[in-house]
């Protein structure tokens, strides 16, 4: 495979790549709008903070995979990628750590005014009974938005400094998230309502959608505690800046960000932004996943999901369909011979059944096989006998595919 790495990358991650034989090229100058340019002859492409467009991806010629290196895929168009035919993957949790580590330091930092104070030494100010009245966190309540992998690390290094946690009750949490939040002893509340109120610390931990998009506003901002404490370290735009900036004056709020709504795409730039200025904000230059365990973790990540797309494997897939689509899956026991699916595939044709999805397994000793089949269209009558009738064919079973419509 052709690889273009459209951002700085490891040359550990090269030199792996290339001993598989892959072809790296690592051009980190690139920006959004020189990609649509440069893309043709690649088979995969790899970003962390560059965009991709739906212009790179009608512009690609061999494109088959795009690698997001970390968790958000807001900066690529998922749905022009998936017209295309195109897989775009992630790796979330790899960052999760390091995230987690930088919320509780601004956490401390805004409790302890350690950012103040280091910077009165530097100037020469000994100021110990004016920095002498933090409240402590020992006790407080921290409200967590967004449990996923990088929430649970921030509850659980929380838990460590005897802070409670809830977040909000969500139907459908993956089994192991709720495990997990039980063994923290995660409390759950219904409502943001219910939420905000109770909650020394807000921290934010949710991707940017059109439902998070805005999320904390003037009505957000004034159901939270006089004082209270709002952590961003996931997305600027979740956040209404000129309302935070009101809340900060008029509520006594304090806030420790990462992320801003408007801050430069590049590494270094000037920039100003009252908010990040504002003396009642800890801010940093968007550095959460920015430790050298973190980009060690996603470096092989990167190496990870490109072995397992070369054997067949869409790994962390973003834009395929969450669940099995169809009306039904037809089981194909068959022998494990040369030409046998295209004749089940040929018959699926004439009766007009698209494949949504297909899996073959070969049995030990590999006499035999095992074809799982997901169709779209009604199954005809007789079909099942006819498939059942094919050369080396050993049984054919339909199952409807619940909830199709």
């Amino acid at each position: 495979m052709r690889v273009l790495f459209a951002d700085a990358v490891s040359g550990a991650t090269v030199t792996e790549l290339e001993s598989r034989g892959h072809v790296c090229v690592v051009d980190p100058a690139l920006r959004a709008g020189d990609l649509a340019a440069r893309v043709d002859g690649f088979d995969a492409l790899v970003v962390r903070s560059t965009k991709v467009g739906r212009d790179v991806f009608e512009a690609a010629d061999r494109l088959a995979l795009v690698i997001r290196a970390g968790a958000g895929t807001n900066t690529i168009d998922t749905e022009a990628a998936a017209s295309r035919g195109i897989l775009v993957a992630n790796l979330p949790g790899r960052n999760a750590a390091a995230v987690a580590e930088l919320a509780l330091g601004l956490l401390l930092a805004i409790d302890r005014r350690i950012v103040d104070n280091a910077t009165d030494l530097r100037a020469g100010r000994w100021d110990k009974s004016g920095y002498s009245r933090a409240q402590g966190l020992l006790g407080s309540t921290m409200g967590i938005l967004g449990l996923g992998s990088i929430g649970l690390e921030v509850a659980q290094r929380a838990r460590a400094f005897g802070i409670e946690v809830r977040t909000l009750s969500k139907p459908g949490r993956d089994p192991d998230v709720l495990t997990r939040a039980e063994d923290l002893r995660i409390g759950t509340v219904e409502s943001l309502a219910d939420l905000l109120p109770c909650c020394d610390i807000v921290s934010l931990h949710l991707p940017s959608t059109p439902d998070t998009v805005g999320l904390v506003d003037e009505e957000f901002l004034g159901q939270m505690r006089r004082g209270s404490i709002l952590l961003n370290t996931s997305r600027g735009e979740l956040v209404d800046e000129q309302a935070l900036l009101r809340a900060l004056d008029d509520r006594d709020l304090r806030a420790g960000l990462d992320v801003y709504a408007d801050e430069p795409g590049t590494g270094t730039a000037q920039w100003s932004s009252p908010l990040a200025q504002h003396p009642r904000v800890v801010g940093t230059h968007h550095i959460g996943a920015s430790t050298q365990q973190a980009q060690d973790s996603i470096a092989a990540g990167v190496v990870e999901l490109i072995d397992a797309f070369v054997e067949g494997e869409a790994r962390n897939c973003v834009n395929l369909t969450p669940s099995r689509i169809g009306s039904a899956t037809l089981t194909v026991r068959h022998l494990d011979r040369v030409g046998v699916l295209a004749h089940v595939l040929d018959r699926l044709s004439r009766a007009s059944l698209n494949v949504e999805h297909m899996e073959n397994r070969v049995f030990r000793g590999g006499g035999a096989a095992v074809a799982s089949i997901d169709v779209a269209g009604a199954v005809p009558e007789g079909l099942l006998a006819d498939l059942d009738a094919l050369p080396d064919v050993l049984g054919v079973s339909a199952t409807e595919i619940a909830g199709d419509a």
